[in-house]
């Protein structure tokens, strides 16, 4: 399942026929650890509902191998990975959450909120208001910001601290639950 490589396939009457495959990649990490294994396979079927049969997604099997190479070769958080890997492929999807400013006044000082209903960050003031806003902390903030603009390679590279993990992570699991419109459970 987990095989990155070289297919030279053929199409059948129904279906495609795999001739022959040279590995690039075999993630052999993920067959040691069965909690790698079950967020990896969480991850892949992500991935499988989100794209299409021939359909350009480079930047999506991009993040996907990424994902899988983070998650069998180092030992990081799967909380944070899984975290990190949701917000960057609704990046991809064009769901992009505002987090240059209050998504409400458009004040960039004093952000306090991630708001599920109105797609991004919330000052202290209309963060109050809002009934799907969800208080963050400043790392929370800071890690949602570097998720969704850092370099493809340089996403998992930072750690947070675990009252700010659980932030990101139920922000994370609410936000993409709701712009896929799927509750995916792992």
């Amino acid at each position: 399942m987990f095989c990155f490589g070289e297919y030279l396939m053929y199409k059948g009457t129904n279906t495609y026929h795999i001739n022959s495959v040279e590995p690039i990649e075999v993630f052999y990490n993920l067959r040691t650890d069965l909690d790698k294994l079950k967020y990896a396979v969480h991850i892949n079927k992500i991935v499988q509902d989100v794209t299409n049969e021939n359909q350009n997604c480079y930047k999506i099997l991009q993040l996907l191998l990424n994902t899988l190479y983070t998650i069998s070769e180092f030992d990081k958080n799967l909380d944070l990975v899984l975290s990190i890997f949701k917000m960057r492929l609704l990046v991809y999807l064009g769901m992009v959450p505002n987090i240059n400013q209050c998504t409400c006044c458009k004040e960039k000082e004093k952000i306090k909120y991630f708001s599920i209903k109105d797609n991004g960050f919330k000052c202290e003031i209309c963060g109050k208001t809002d009934t799907s806003a969800i208080s963050i902390s400043e790392s929370t903030k800071n890690a949602i910001k570097f998720a969704i603009v850092a370099p493809a390679k340089k996403i998992y590279s930072f750690n947070i601290k675990d009252e700010s993990l659980e932030e990101f992570k139920i922000i994370a699991k609410l936000y993409f639950d709701e712009k896929i419109e799927k509750k995916y459970n792992l």
